[in-house]
């Protein structure tokens, strides 16, 4: 198993094959895998950090990450994704732990909120996050939230 090459980059720093590697990899899951139709290109990657997971220089793991109080009253993961011939590696792990960090450096804080779909909840566990309140449907699709402090 190789390393991520791990990458930060604010909407304005990536360039076109980055751009176009990051919309394809979220239409191929949360669109096409997930069978989910919703509107992935929503206006906010330009306000967002994007934390890249690059094997082979094709991303093939990523997160965009917000300041606080622009998504929620904490700062935010979101569109966690790994293209699915290459979860067996941990890059999950590897890329969740990026932003952690991306988060802490970029925005001074360690208190995250993140969407979690259910299934994933012992997933985001492992990177210390605990559910809050009750699940609800997002995009069709169950989901919980979670905060890591």
């Amino acid at each position: 198993m190789s390393k991520l090459k791990i990458e930060v980059k604010k909407f304005s720093e990536l360039n076109l094959t980055e751009l176009y590697d990051i919309l394809q990899l979220r239409s191929e899951v949360f669109v096409v895998e997930q069978d989910c139709v919703y509107q992935d290109i929503d206006g906010k990657d330009f306000d967002a950090l994007h934390v890249l997971g690059k094997k082979n220089d094709k991303i093939v793991a990523y997160t965009r990450c917000f300041k606080p109080g622009y998504y929620f009253k904490e700062a935010a993961i979101g569109r966690v994704v790994v293209k699915a011939s290459e979860r067996k590696y941990g890059y999950g792990h590897e890329i969740m732990k990026a932003s952690d960090r991306a988060i802490s450096d970029h925005y001074n804080t360690s208190l995250v909120k993140l969407s979690a779909q259910q299934y994933l909840i012992k997933f985001y566990e492992s990177h210390g996050y605990k559910t809050v309140g009750e699940g609800y449907l997002e995009d069709g699709i169950p989901h919980i939230a979670m905060i890591k402090n």
